[in-house]
């Protein structure tokens, strides 16, 4: 098998991110000599793949999945699994019978320190990454063949509203579309067309959502009071849902509160930093609102909708989170940090073991050199500039994503060999 070049390489794409991505993909390694094959779930997935030859619609029930997937693997002599997420139940069962044939596993996910790079490992991502299993000692080691400064991220990026967009496209071609797809069930708990209701209210509200937030931070940047900050993530996503020791949202709520009354001093206050693409299906304002006030610090609790994080980070005392990505800003910072979930970064050198009272209380500082280190560490491997949404991060991604996808091995071990390529760097863009 000729690795260097796609010759003899059989790619088959299961569900990407919404949106052209995996089809620009499969189009750049099909020029690299490769056959590429995309199986679709949906009228979504149908309709953001523009290569009809290459399309295999899976109709049938989802408990008849495995053994059609498998079907596929033997009669289209599949080499290479490529799949955005590794824990939604059709992935899992794909990368279990992939693995078990000695297949290579292509997993692509949000960056680990996005918004402004993407995830893309092998075999496994979030909580299956190889990372949860590496020491910043084996890291620093590693780091000793390269004398690449981390870049710094961009003044500006803009995927946010290029990823509503293609959410709610994505969700109005099922909702319209799927005739041909009756089987099909959403990997979450709610329709499709609440689903869709809820990307085209997010939409609508955007105008809205930006006045609510900027007040509040305003609010809190002016109140000269401490304050630390709880970083929040969506119920529903893979890492909270697969990855953490909470069955709910308000269950860390009620956790967090619960903490900062007991350990926090009476003059600092407590901010809910809700995730951007947050619709509050989970009740999460109202969870917020009751436990504050069964606790009696109504008055020291505060909510923010979405936005960026940087405002908030800058005088912020602590953070906390289950497992959010948004923490590598808070480390990247310095700024101490307590997570209660399975998270690539969740190394001791730089995440607090303290019990949660006794970090709001009195927290301990992270190794920042240990940090810079890790940080340096991924972007060297794991982490690619752009982004899966705008045009102009497809771009910069699909740069160099191929040729890594190609290579014979994986970016941690091309990386300890010294056969890695050398990364490019983020543009910065004003």
């Amino acid at each position: 098998m000729n690795k260097a070049t796609g010759d003899k390489r059989v790619f088959l794409f299961l569900q990407g991110p919404h949106g052209p991505f995996f089809n620009r993909l499969g189009a750049m390694l099909r020029r690299t000599g490769a056959q590429v094959w995309r199986v679709g779930f949906n009228a979504g997935d149908r309709a953001f793949w523009f290569h009809p030859k290459s399309y295999l619609p899976f109709r049938h029930a989802q408990d008849d999945w495995r053994g059609w997937f498998i079907d596929q693997i033997h009669e289209k002599r599949v080499t290479d699994v490529v799949l955005y997420g590794d824990v939604r139940r059709i992935h899992a069962e794909a990368v279990e019978e992939a693995k078990r044939r000695g297949l290579t596993v292509h997993v692509f996910e949000e960056g680990y320190m996005r918004p402004y790079w993407v995830t893309y490992e092998r075999g496994g991502s979030n909580g299956h990454s190889r990372l949860m299993d590496m020491s910043v000692a084996e890291m620093q080691q590693a780091l000793a063949l390269s004398d690449m400064e981390a870049p710094l991220p961009p003044a500006h990026w803009g995927d946010m509203r290029h990823h509503i967009f293609y959410g709610a496209l994505y969700h109005w071609f099922v909702m319209f579309r799927n005739g041909d797809y009756r089987n099909f069930r959403p990997h979450r708990s709610l329709t499709v067309v609440q689903e869709f209701l809820l990307y085209l209210k997010r939409l609508v509200l955007m105008p809205a959502s930006w006045i609510d937030r900027v007040i509040a931070t305003q609010r809190i940047r002016l109140g000269g009071f401490p304050y630390h900050l709880c970083l929040m993530q969506l119920e529903h996503d893979s890492s909270f849902q697969k990855h953490s020791p909470f069955n709910t949202m308000p269950d860390f709520v009620e956790l967090v509160i619960a903490g900062f009354k007991e350990g926090a001093p009476g003059h600092h206050h407590l901010v809910f930093k809700a995730h951007p693409l947050e619709d509050d299906r989970a009740g999460i304002r109202r969870a917020i609102r009751e436990a504050a006030r069964t606790h009696g610090v109504s008055d020291r609790v505060h909510y923010v909708r979405g936005g960026k994080l940087a405002q908030l980070l800058n005088d912020a005392r602590t953070a906390v989170t289950v497992n959010s990505t948004a923490a590598q800003q808070v480390l990247w910072r310095g700024i101490p940090l307590k997570v209660f979930g399975n998270a690539v970064y969740a190394k001791p050198e730089f995440v607090s073991t303290q019990p949660l009272a006794e970090f709001f209380a009195q927290p301990f500082r992270p190794d920042n050199k240990a940090y810079k280190d890790y940080r340096r560490y991924l972007l060297e491997t794991s982490q690619l500039p752009g982004g899966f949404y705008s045009a102009r991060g497809r771009r910069q991604l699909l740069r160099q994503v191929v040729d890594l996808m190609l290579a014979p091995d994986d970016p941690y071990d091309s990386f300890a060999r010294g056969t890695a390529a050398p990364r490019q760097q983020l543009r910065v863009v004003h």
